[in-house]
């Protein structure tokens, strides 16, 4: 791996050293704050990501958020741990960003579903007229559905499933996390689950392999329609792990439960925009 690709841990993983660069940070040590960003900035674009659906917009909120946490750090006090600090103001502005295409078109679950029927099966181009090998394209169809999916949902469920079953954090982390108590996170993940794989059993042959619908057949007619892009991919580009490698937690209360539908998610790419990390050292020099 390159030395600019960060050293992943679990999302809220307590670390010693962060303790270090925060303090160094507030003090001026651009170095210490160099560090603090390189490691947060995938976790917030892979959470950018699963919330807005489009690259561009999860990374200008990736911007935004790291620039928020950069110009409040001096107000951090150090009351919960600044992972907690970090993710509050993340989830906050992604309660709020700008709607994506799909959130403003209210997209439900039978929205989804009367759209993947009405997407005839179609065979994917000639693999030598491609830049890219048909397994990486059928990869990126798979990715783009199952995130489909996530838009269906409402914000605060959205964000609840992606930290709680998706990220591995446990209730009172995501609780700490979305200011709610550890009994609303559990309930906000509980309806998120139900409804999502619901829709799952009924309709992806991932799942119940009973459906009709394959990613394989799929990914040539989201190329025909233009939802999917040889040349510019949303879901698999800059991979730095699976998200299962990234985040190996899992709630306890989940445990017993079937995982098939969590494992779609949890074997994900986690992925990376590392430019971003330049662009807001621009913001804030021009800023300063």
């Amino acid at each position: 791996m390159p030395s600019s690709t960060p050293k992943l841990r679990p999302l809220l993983a307590a670390d010693p050293q962060e303790a270090v660069w925060v303090a160094e940070a507030k003090a001026g040590n651009f170095e210490a704050l160099d560090q603090l960003l390189r490691h947060h900035r995938p976790w917030v674009f892979n959470l950018a990501l699963r919330m807005v659906w489009r690259r561009d917009v999860a990374e200008d909120a990736t911007q935004e958020i790291l620039i928020k946490a950069v110009t409040h750090l001096a107000s951090f006090e150090g009351r919960s741990a600044f992972p907690t600090w970090l993710y509050r103001i993340a989830v906050n502005h992604l309660l709020n960003v700008r709607k994506s295409e799909m959130e403003e078109s209210r997209m439900t679950f039978t929205d989804l579903e009367r759209s993947l029927d009405a997407c005839e099966d179609a065979d994917l181009p000639d693999e030598s007229l491609l830049p890219i090998g048909h397994a990486l394209l059928v990869e990126e169809a798979k990715l783009g559905c199952v995130t489909a999916m996530l838009m269906c949902l409402d914000r605060r469920q959205r964000l609840a499933f992606v930290l709680g079953e998706i990220f591995g954090v446990t209730s009172d982390e995501g609780a700490a996390v979305m200011e709610v108590t550890a009994a609303n996170f559990r309930q906000l993940l509980a309806r998120a689950r139900q409804d999502l794989y619901q829709f799952m059993q009924n309709k992806c042959g991932l799942v119940n392999t009973a459906n009709p619908c394959r990613c394989t057949k799929k990914a040539g007619a989201f190329m025909r329609n233009g939802w999917l892009d040889a040349k510019e991919r949303r879901f698999t580009a800059h991979r730095l792990a699976s998200v299962r490698d990234a985040a190996p937690g899992r709630l306890e209360e989940l445990q017993e439960l079937q995982r098939a539908h969590a494992e779609i998610y949890r074997a994900a790419p986690f992925t990376d925009a590392p430019e971003l990390l330049e662009r807001v050292r621009r913001v804030l020099s021009a800023q300063a």
